[in-house]
């Protein structure tokens, strides 16, 4: 799924957009048992409950593609055959109303999940009859198709502390009791996907709120497929490769011109709005290190290193190794932040034998505050 399609499912989330009538899950402790089930018709809510509870659910579709929402693809062999594609179909397909598809699906996640902590598992139905456009944007009544799909979200349930509150009305003030307070999802995902606005039973769309942490015992036992590298580890594994495969030829230089260059890639892919998600592979970091005077003896250990620890031909979301908004020099005792754009400001030089890191600061220059003149 693209950025728009995403956006397009998450404005159902409210009580006048979907067609979700109710909400059902179970309560979780931290030893893995469940206090409670429940099945709540939204319509015997408040709007402001109703609201607040879908507005919950709809942040299972939030973040960044390839960072926070992961694609997940099954085989023509799991969709044909396996039990796992199978009991979402059941659930899907039974509008979430196939009470032993429902009590699988709870142990399966609570055998595959480790919170350490009181959780809720939510599930939610809804049928989105898709609109037509005309070639000019405009709504045509008739849908082209009605999008079955169901929603899950593992949210977190977190104490209050006692608190002093000041009751306006009485003119007095009340110690206010500890509280459990449903927290914003953990993980949860959506099936089946919205792909080219239609249905694709190929694929869901895996939500993780935490880019360093991918949980893949619950990928495993609910998709029984393999996940990428969560996005923050992504970002972690390229440094090492680049750093340990360049090596003394790892100059300032080179680290510029590959953020500098994939920034450029970034940005050209934005201004153009392609719907896809940009994706690089370790050739096109190749091409960069080249153009940097890199050896072929250094580029060839990164490629070998790169397919080591990513995979062969696999392509990465360039936004997941570098910060298009941050550009930083660190050393044990000095940490440096640039403006990506003027990166050009730095540079690093040897003097009298000593190394040195170099800022070019013509005008605007404070010291904890102060503005100071630099005469010399």
């Amino acid at each position: 799924m693209n950025e728009k399609e995403i956006a397009e499912i998450r404005r159902r989330f409210r009580p006048d957009k979907s067609n979700i009538a109710r909400i059902r899950g179970c309560y979780v402790n931290d030893k893995g048992e469940i206090i409670s089930k429940f099945n709540q018709l939204l319509g015997l809510m408040s709007h402001e409950e109703s609201e607040e509870l879908l507005a919950i659910l709809k942040k299972t579709l939030s973040g960044t593609i390839g960072k926070n929402l992961i694609d997940i693809e099954f085989t023509t062999q799991q969709v044909l055959e396996g039990e796992e594609h199978k009991l979402l179909m059941a659930l899907r397909n039974s509008s979430l109303d196939d009470e032993i598809a429902v009590q699988e699906f709870y142990g399966r996640v609570i055998q595959a999940l480790n919170m350490k902590e009181n959780y809720l598992i939510l599930l939610a139905y809804d049928k989105y009859d898709i609109p037509c456009y005309t070639e000019d944007g405009e709504k045509q009544e008739d849908s082209s198709e009605v999008f079955s799909y169901f929603l899950c979200g593992i949210c977190p349930v977190k104490s209050t502390k006692p608190a002093l509150s000041y009751y306006a009305s009485e003119n007095i003030f009340r110690n206010i009791t500890a509280d459990w307070i449903v927290s914003s999802p953990e993980l949860g995902f959506m099936f089946p996907a919205f792909d080219d606005r239609s249905s694709n039973i190929y694929n869901a769309v895996y939500y993780s709120r935490n880019i360093a942490e991918s949980h893949e015992e619950f990928v495993n036992t609910i998709f029984k497929t393999e996940i990428p590298m969560p996005a923050a580890a992504q970002k972690e594994t390229f440094q090492s490769v680049l750093g340990d495969t360049i090596a003394d030829d790892c100059s300032f230089q080179v680290v510029q011109a590959v953020h500098e260059q994939l920034s450029e890639m970034i940005a050209e892919h934005k201004t153009n709005k392609v719907k896809e998600p940009l994706m690089i592979s370790k050739n096109t970091v190749k091409d960069v290190l080249e153009s940097c005077g890199v050896p072929e003896s250094r580029m060839a250990a990164f490629e070998e290193k790169y397919e080591a620890e990513f995979g062969t031909n696999t392509e990465i979301n360039p936004r997941n190794i570098i910060d298009t908004k941050q550009f930083e020099v660190r050393t044990p005792d000095v940490t440096i932040r640039v403006n990506p754009g003027r990166s050009d400001l730095v540079e690093t030089r040897m003097i009298n034998g000593k190394k040195y890191i170099l800022i070019r600061a013509d005008e605007g220059v404070e010291v904890n505050g102060v503005n100071i003149n630099i005469s010399r």
